[in-house]
């Protein structure tokens, strides 16, 4: 590959030159990458738009009368002047041109669309198969707040982590009647989205230097601090110190989706290189050891077992919260609005 180094752009390009044509060119490649792959290739006929097989990610066509694009978020055209066309259903192959969107490959039945998308990584204003990924956030909350056994007597204010844990925070404050602060704010310009940088010591330096105290809203307040989930559960255990030495009272902490149990193998937004990296899997490793077996998984992914409440009481004392309380699957799924079969949800229960 150029420069002596594996570049990906140029090894998808020598996958899909195997074969005669585009079409299946691009299905090959697709069949012969571990994981999910969608794709944008650009050509003198026209621009080519791949889902990946499952659509694990999305793909979506905007239009106005000068022409069409394709993105990987609704809002990116918005500005732009165009209003939604379509979006690519699991495996679909399309071609735009000036003059029109015409399907190549028609798309498969079974998808498997992240359900982080919406939980962590997607941007608020965008839509995945018609969900709002901000919407979907609130409704989140409004959920974990039906489930929490907190009451009004118990929290002063109820806070989210920037960016993604606002919403969840404002759906929680807005069932729970609990005010809703921002008691620390996130400095933008000069640092990245923290699951980016694939070193750890990166992540936690970028974390730690994005949030700014407003001490006036932490001092000697019972805070409830809502952030979208605890992965390695470094950066969450600053976060709640962080507040603690600002003078806060109480720390209770609501992330909004399940114990990450399994490191994403499909498009590896946790960055994990292993699932000992992650929190829940340290914990169930010291109580059962190295191998454990997949039914006892299982029995750790159940909000309803015994297990299960013991790994959580583990990581909330490990990480200095006051309590802790994880959002449940289902009611995860559930604020999605889509069918439980239609989303991928491996890093939660392993199911392929």
């Amino acid at each position: 590959m150029s420069g002596g180094e594996v570049n990906k752009t140029e090894l998808v390009a020598a996958l899909i030159n195997q074969q005669d044509n585009l079409i299946d060119g691009i299905r090959y490649a697709q069949d012969r990458i571990d994981g999910s792959m969608s794709m944008l290739l650009l050509t003198p006929a026209g621009l080519y738009c791949a889902r990946d097989r499952l659509g694990r990610t999305p793909v979506l066509i905007g239009k106005k009368e000068t022409g069409y694009c394709a993105t990987f978020e609704s809002f990116a055209y918005i500005k732009l002047g165009y209003s939604d066309c379509r979006e690519l259903g699991p495996g679909e192959i399309d071609v735009l041109t000036p003059d029109g969107c015409a399907v190549l490959s028609a798309p498969g039945t079974k998808m498997r669309i992240c359900t982080f998308l919406w939980t962590y990584y997607g941007y608020p204003p965008s839509n995945y198969e018609g969900v709002n990924v901000e919407a979907m956030r609130y409704r989140c909350g409004q959920f974990m707040a039906e489930r929490d056994n907190l009451t009004n007597d118990d929290i002063d204010a109820v806070a989210g982590v920037p960016d993604s844990g606002l919403a969840h925070a404002i759906g929680y404050s807005n069932r729970k009647h609990v005010p809703y602060t921002r008691p620390f704010i996130k400095y933008t310009p000069t640092w990245p989205r923290s699951f980016m940088p694939t070193m750890q010591a990166k992540r936690n330096l970028i974390a730690k230097m994005k949030l700014i105290p407003v001490r006036e809203l932490i001092e000697n307040q019972r805070l409830l601090l809502i952030d979208d989930s605890i992965v390695r559960g470094t950066q969450l255990r600053e976060t709640s110190d962080f507040l603690y030495e600002s003078g806060a009272r109480e720390v209770h902490v609501r992330p909004a989706c399940p114990p990450i149990m399994f490191g994403c193998k499909y498009i590896n937004f946790s960055r994990a290189t292993s699932d000992m990296e992650l929190i829940a899997r340290r914990i169930i490793a010291e109580e059962e050891g190295a191998n454990v077996d997949r039914v006892i998984l299982e029995d750790y992914a159940n909000p309803d077992s015994a297990r299960y409440a013991a790994m959580v009481e583990k990581m909330r004392d490990m990480m200095h919260f006051s309590s802790l309380r994880f959002n449940r699957l289902d009611d995860t799924v559930k604020a999605t609005g889509l069918e439980a079969d239609k989303l991928c949800t491996y890093c939660w229960n392993g199911r392929e």
